[in-house]
């Protein structure tokens, strides 16, 4: 009697066995014809959904429950955008303020990576200058950073004495710094606070209970409107570590709408997302040589307010208010 066809691979649904493995193993595991490059390619050219939105990322990890289809007919994403005029808010001689979009770092994760944020904003200052005839930029200064895939304001040092005097602010945790969120479950505004290490024991970024262990880390969480499964909330930083508002929130039982890292102990209603739905809307800080206060103001992207709106409909509520929290200029 012939053997009984194998199922196809894919779609799979990640057991728990599984939980916690990398999305490209997996897929070889599922599918032992791929090679590691075949895996790869395969995410990186949006062929892989995970609950539904394309993944880009092939070292992600799993979650329990997930599941991954591959679509072999699924259009490439479109090539990474890059920084223009349009996307300076601010720019004089010792600062530049700009909008990041998502999927682009702010720095070079590691010494090959290229099209960084700081490299295309000093390129981008470098044509601005020779249009106008005068020298170019040759140096941006980092003061901060964002996510590759958390959008919103930056701002840049362009000479060594600005960087040292932003430096200052953000150490003083003096400057203003509202993000906002699309969290899963039913947020309540509240402070957190916890000190924040590399490793919490599972190989994550995390909370610790022991008391001179890690740094400190405070997040004021206000929340805006609730939207269903989701609640679209405001972040303000006191301090600035790595991950701290996706870590917060998780830890509080809220991951972010589309995070895939900090989602281990999340047992609820999951929305899917292409990326986590956070964005640094709001930036201020003192001017390093005038001492004029600067506030700007930054608007949702697309894909963040496309997804606000869609909950927003589904739970059929009006947007009257927020209109004007999606319109604001910067200034």
């Amino acid at each position: 009697m012939p053997d009984a066809p194998k199922p196809p691979p894919f779609p799979w649904t990640v057991p728990p066995s599984h939980a916690g493995r990398m999305l490209d193993g997996a897929l070889r595991e599922r599918d032992p014809s791929l090679s590691w490059a075949n895996a790869r390619a395969l995410v990186e050219t949006g062929k892989v959904f995970r609950n539904g939105a394309p993944c880009l990322v092939p070292r992600q990890h799993l979650r329990a429950g997930d599941r991954i289809e591959v679509r072999p007919n699924a259009p490439r994403p479109r090539e990474q955008r890059r920084i223009g005029f349009d996307d300076f808010v601010y720019v004089d001689r010792q600062v530049a303020v700009v909008r990041k979009p998502a999927g682009v770092s702010t720095v070079p994760f590691d010494p090959g990576e290229r099209g960084t944020l700081d490299e295309m904003v000093r390129l981008a200052l470098d044509r601005q200058a020779r249009a106008r005839g005068g020298p170019a930029q040759g140096w941006i200064g980092v003061v901060h950073r964002l996510d590759k895939d958390t959008t919103g304001l930056l701002v840049f040092a362009r000479t060594l004495a600005a960087k040292r005097h932003l430096g200052n602010q953000f150490r003083a945790h003096s400057v203003d710094r509202r993000y906002v969120a699309l969290a899963h479950g039913a947020v309540r505004s509240q402070t957190i606070r916890s000190r924040l290490v590399a490793d919490r024991g599972d190989g994550l970024r995390g909370s610790t209970r022991l008391p001179n262990a890690g740094q400190e880390a405070v997040t004021r969480v206000e929340a805006l409107e609730p939207l269903g499964p989701v609640t679209l909330v405001a972040c303000r930083l006191e301090t600035g570590r790595t991950h701290q508002i996706r870590i917060h929130l998780s830890e509080a039982g809220h991951p972010l709408v589309g995070e895939d890292v900090y989602v281990r102990d999340f047992r609820g209603e999951r929305v899917p997302a292409p990326r986590p739905m956070l964005h640094a809307e709001e930036l201020g800080f003192v001017h390093p040589t005038t001492g004029e206060p600067l506030l700007f103001r930054d608007d949702w992207p697309d894909d963040f307010a496309d997804l606000a709106e869609r909950l927003r409909a589904a739970g059929g509520r009006g947007r009257e208010s927020h209109d004007a929290r999606r319109g604001r200029s910067p200034r």
